[in-house]
């Protein structure tokens, strides 16, 4: 077990390299199942939830190996497996994602209830009304998910709410489905679009990706053979660029997607920072002092709930009061009593935080209760006086690879050290 020890008060200076999406990593990884030879996929991030998925894959029989640091080749022909046990489901709600490519193939699947963060309630329900639209028979007992269908047939799919996983899992399920598939009411995320296109590169027939109608024409089989390119972290940037408008000074940020981030890039300027946009990447600078900003979390392309703790942490050091309006998951604000316990002043109240600016956060011992939570802990203690100890990391490390050397190399006093050095040892 591990803790950071933040030294804040250190404005940052430098170039951050964003690494490959993991919310769009994580799906392509499962669709590779569907590939009918072996694929090469480049800016996979090295980080626990990919370990966890590249386990789960090797466990259903693909062949995995990796070329080099984020760059990986998968060889799923002839794998035989059909169940996701609970031990790798259980650490990340992304495992779910093979139910969709190993039902198509095999006709049958026995997959896990998902765990993950606990920041509030992400029912599987669309997931499997969408299946069993496509021919699905669902049945459910003993923690676990059974799916059994002949063979899938395309329909129309009408979703209540533009679920993210959903829309992936039934994507990857009308591919091989018989005849065409139109979903309509589906998630437009950049990773949704991200995975369409690599199913494409395969050999299937997806058209809409980005809009709120996906359609799906079956096709047979899908081909392998191909190299794909991860999309860059959106979340990942945002939080870099966040953590320089809240300790001060500026940043580079390469490999970076800037029309992704555009409701991220709109409230960091109504916040006092400087964006430009350059062909080497993004340019942010704050020096003056931070003001006051409201949000409201949205579906892409509204403002993303995984950054909302982020820039919660940075509206505590606004001038005014910001009202943050969390409509995604309603266990978001987790977070908050720690960053209390740093001096904030935020009042809760069900989905609406209001968040009255503070001159100063200071360093404390704080505990990362999920992987954004955490995020926005981090971004708090190096804005702070004095120095903060941030424990339970391995959320951190679901999501964020090098976090504290990125950090270190533009100039932010952080360091990784084993939690008896500290005193602190938590379960």
């Amino acid at each position: 077990m591990e803790n950071l020890l933040i030294s804040g008060g250190t404005r940052l200076h430098g170039k951050v390299r964003i690494h490959g999406a993991k919310n769009a990593a994580l799906p392509i990884l499962a669709a590779t199942l569907l590939a009918g030879g072996p694929v090469t996929l480049r800016e996979i991030p090295e980080l626990e939830d990919v370990r966890t998925m590249l386990d789960l894959l090797k466990h259903l029989g693909v062949k995995v190996k990796r070329l080099a640091p984020c760059r990986y080749r998968l060889d799923p022909v002839g794998f035989a497996g059909w169940d996701a046990p609970y031990e790798l489901v259980r650490k990340m709600r992304a495992s779910f994602l093979v139910l969709g490519p190993i039902l198509s193939l095999h006709g049958r699947t026995r997959v896990s209830l998902p765990g993950g963060c606990a920041i509030g309630s992400r029912p599987i329900d669309l997931h499997l009304k969408g299946l069993q639209a496509l021919g699905a028979e669902i049945s459910m007992g003993y923690g676990f998910i059974e799916a059994k269908s002949k063979q899938l047939r395309g329909n129309h799919i009408f979703l209540d709410y533009p679920s993210v996983g959903a829309t992936e899992n039934l994507l990857m399920a009308a591919s091989l489905a018989r005849g065409e598939t139109v979903i309509v009411g589906c998630a437009q995320e950049p990773e949704v679009v991200d995975l369409a296109n690599f199913l494409n590169i395969l050999g299937a027939k997806i058209s809409g990706a980005g809009t709120d109608r996906i359609t799906v024409k079956g096709v047979q089989a899908l081909g392998g053979g191909v190299e794909y390119t991860i999309i860059p972290d959106r979340i990942e940037a945002g939080t870099y660029l966040a953590a320089a408008a809240a300790a001060g000074g500026n940043l580079q940020l390469t490999n970076v997607e800037p029309e992704h981030l555009r409701p991220t890039l709109a409230k960091l300027v109504e916040a006092g920072a400087t964006i430009q946009e350059t062909d080497r990447g993004l340019f942010v600078e704050r020096d003056g002092p931070l003001n006051s900003f409201d949000i409201t979390t949205l579906p892409y392309p509204g403002f993303p709930t995984d950054l909302q703790p982020i820039f919660t942490a940075l509206a505590s050091l606004s001038q005014g009061v910001s009202l943050i309006r969390e409509t995604v998951f309603e266990n978001r604000f987790r977070y908050v009593d720690e960053l209390l316990r740093m001096g904030a002043s935020i009042k809760v109240e069900g989905n609406v935080a209001l968040v009255y600016g503070v001159s100063t956060l200071y360093g404390t011992r704080v505990k990362a209760h999920d992987l954004r939570g955490g995020a926005a802990l981090v971004v708090a203690a190096l804005a702070a006086q004095g120095t903060t100890t941030l424990t339970c990391l391995h959320h951190l490390d679901r999501g964020y690879a090098d976090l504290e050397l990125n950090l270190q190399r533009v100039g932010a006093k952080i360091q990784r050290v084993p939690a008896e050095d500290t005193g602190i040892v938590t379960a």
